[in-house]
């Protein structure tokens, strides 16, 4: 029989996952519908989440400051190759004042031939709202390094 003070230590010493804001919540579910059209080579789907003028920073690939020139990245490297998949304790967000919202965490990529996980990278996207709609008015990928022997698993494989 558990006494007052051990249930009262019991509860504290729990771990309790405080719900996600609506703002996190609605950037965590678009981040989600990116890169489900992404990994499917949805290219129509996934441009239509970027502003047309959309600047794109990759620390190995360089710059790009057009939806059209980054979403034919996409098809060149990206295609039929890999998956991305989110690392969700790394997932932030930050609300900007007026604009829209800062999103920050890291993802792995995944090669569909092996289904191996060898890469994960550090991003920053910042989206806009206007007149309702979420866009990507910049992203920040940056970070690229092999990922470790116990990061190397599919969330998929789990």
């Amino acid at each position: 029989m558990m006494t007052a003070i051990a249930v009262t230590a019991t509860l504290l010493a729990t771990p309790v996952q405080a719900p996600a804001d609506p703002l996190t919540t609605e950037i965590g579910a678009l981040d989600a519908k990116v890169f489900d059209a992404y990994n499917r080579c949805d290219l129509p789907t996934f441009s239509g989440y970027f502003d047309p003028k959309v600047a794109f920073y990759h620390d190995t690939g360089g710059a790009t400051f057009e939806r059209d020139a980054m979403v034919d990245g996409v098809r060149k490297y990206i295609c039929g190759k890999v998956k991305r998949e989110l690392i969700p304790a790394t997932f932030r967000v930050y609300p900007i004042k007026d604009y829209g919202a800062i999103e920050e965490g890291e993802h792995r990529f995944c090669e569909l031939a092996t289904g191996r996980c060898e890469g994960i990278a550090k991003f920053v996207m910042v989206w806009a709202k206007q007149d309702g709609i979420w866009r990507i008015t910049s992203v920040l990928s940056y970070g690229h390094r092999a990922a470790m022997p116990a990061e190397q698993r599919s969330a998929a494989g789990k």
